[in-house]
């Protein structure tokens, strides 16, 4: 955080204590709770690996990952319930941010009651933050005013940051206190925006009450004049001005504008002629939009389609491997359509149309998908044992391989040695020993007919046995 955040944060700490350690007794004393919820997992994390670790605080009385009925994903949060409410409290404080299987995880006290949840009581919006920022940084930067409920930013499908972001305090004087000392300050060098939430059904009702004189007329007939849209919005208010947008050409492209000259005339005119049939066509009739509202809007409608599709199709497309070179599109769906539905079937092919040995079947409900998995991998298919298994998105494939490479443990080294000092002596082939292009590794004898496999003769080791510290010098 850039020095101005954290000075203006500052001034609003009270002196003594952390300011984590403050806010997880006070959410302690507002919500006597034993029960946490445990957001932003990583998909591998399972139940026993976070029983292990809030274990380590107090005694756990149980762990549920919540996870998808019918595919059994992770949905990404969980439920940690202790004794007490003090171990509650020092998990809280202790665990919060803690990176589990490469992701931070985020602790807050379980809220049962959505009316508080949902209310807006004490809830702030932060917009134009560096993408650096993370949760904690986030919550670094807020503590300072008062007990925090909740923290986040809101982020992509890839895991980003879109730059905006959450924080609920318990109390409404400690979130005004925070966008009076905030809102306007550098944070990272970006002035950011920090302002009081506003629930979605109140940000439309904002919107539909917005005055606005121009007007977008879409859905016209390509016949449709300047004069005629005139005479058509003029019995409802002085008109300045009233186009039909053209080509190059001169046709019309059947959308328009028109500028009343009064606002309450403008909202009459969309009130009244939108959705009229006006020359055999349904007409659009709304408020014109400038650029970036329409940049905004498309931009939000597109991936709420990327999302509805992805959730639509979430569990219902198979891929395969192993499949016979003669195995075809056809003979795919033949061997999948008795657990239900196809709506779609392709054997993955390379440039000069050979099969590559892999494909996908997508059914139209989750349950059949689940069937053909369950009974269809591990089956011989033609001279080979299938291997069948619910298709991931790119970004989640590639999520789970940086997890796994990240879990890795690294391969022993060989200890240090100093300049000059041979690894093994003289006689002896080592790693020192020049190799060259066709010759076998150094004591690896080929295989000889007759022989069994010989094991290589590594100095200070015999067959069988060990190597010992005396043996190599």
């Amino acid at each position: 955080m850039a020095a101005q955040g954290q000075a203006a944060a500052g001034s609003a700490s009270e002196s003594g204590g952390s300011p984590a350690a403050s806010a997880a007794a006070a959410a302690a004393a507002a919500f006597p709770a034993t029960s946490l919820y445990v957001g932003d997992l990583h998909e591998s994390v399972q139940d026993a690996q976070l029983f292990d670790v809030f274990s380590q605080v107090g005694g756990v009385v149980s762990v549920r990952v919540c996870r998808d009925i019918n595919s059994r994903k992770s949905l990404g949060y969980a439920y940690v319930n202790y004794n007490n409410t003090s171990d509650a409290a020092r998990a809280l404080e202790l665990l919060n941010f803690t990176p589990i299987n490469g992701k931070p995880i985020r602790i807050m006290y379980s809220n049962r009651d959505p009316s508080s949840r949902k209310s807006g009581a004490g809830n702030i919006f932060i917009k134009n933050l560096d993408k650096s920022i993370d949760n904690k940084a986030l919550y670094d930067t807020f503590c300072a005013f008062g007990n925090i409920l909740s923290c986040k930013i809101a982020t992509d499908p890839s895991g980003e940051s879109r730059g905006y972001g959450f924080v609920q305090f318990e109390m409404d004087e400690s979130a005004q206190s925070a966008i009076d000392k905030l809102n306007g300050m550098l944070i990272n060098d970006k002035k950011v925006y920090v302002g009081p939430f506003v629930r979605k059904q109140d940000r439309e009702n904002v919107s539909n009450n917005i005055k606005f004189s121009n007007v977008y007329v879409k859905n016209l007939s390509d016949t449709v004049t300047d004069d005629e849209l005139k005479e058509m919005f003029g019995k409802y208010g002085t008109i300045t001005s009233a186009v039909v947008m053209r080509d190059s050409d001169g046709n019309s492209r059947c959308f328009g504008f028109v500028n009343f000259e009064n606002a309450d005339a403008a909202a009459q005119a969309v009130q009244e002629l939108n959705g009229k049939i006006f020359n055999d066509k349904e007409l659009y009739v709304g408020r014109a939009q400038k650029k970036s509202e329409r940049e905004m809007e498309l931009k939000e409608k597109f991936e709420k389609n990327i999302q509805e599709v992805a959730e639509k199709f979430q569990n219902t497309n198979l891929y395969l491997k192993n499949l016979d070179d003669n195995i075809d599109d056809e003979k795919l769906r033949e061997i999948f359509a008795e657990y239900g539905n196809i709506t779609s079937c392709k054997v993955m092919r390379d440039s000069y149309g050979v099969s590559r040995g892999s494909g996908f079947v997508s059914f139209k409900s989750a349950e059949d998908a689940n069937r053909a998995l369950t009974e269809m991998n591990g089956k011989m298919v033609g001279s080979k044992p299938l291997y069948v298994a619910l298709a991931q998105r790119k970004d989640d494939r590639k999520a789970k391989l940086q997890a796994q490479f990240s879990q890795m443990r690294p391969v022993a080294m060989a200890p240090s040695v100093g300049p000059r000092m041979p690894m093994f002596p003289p006689s002896v082939p080592g790693v020192g020993q020049q190799l060259f292009y066709g010759q076998p590794p150094p004591a690896f004898i080929n295989p000889q007919a007759g022989f069994a496999f010989q094991q290589p003769m590594m100095p200070g080791m015999r067959p069988g046995g060990t190597a010992t510290a005396t043996s190599c010098w």
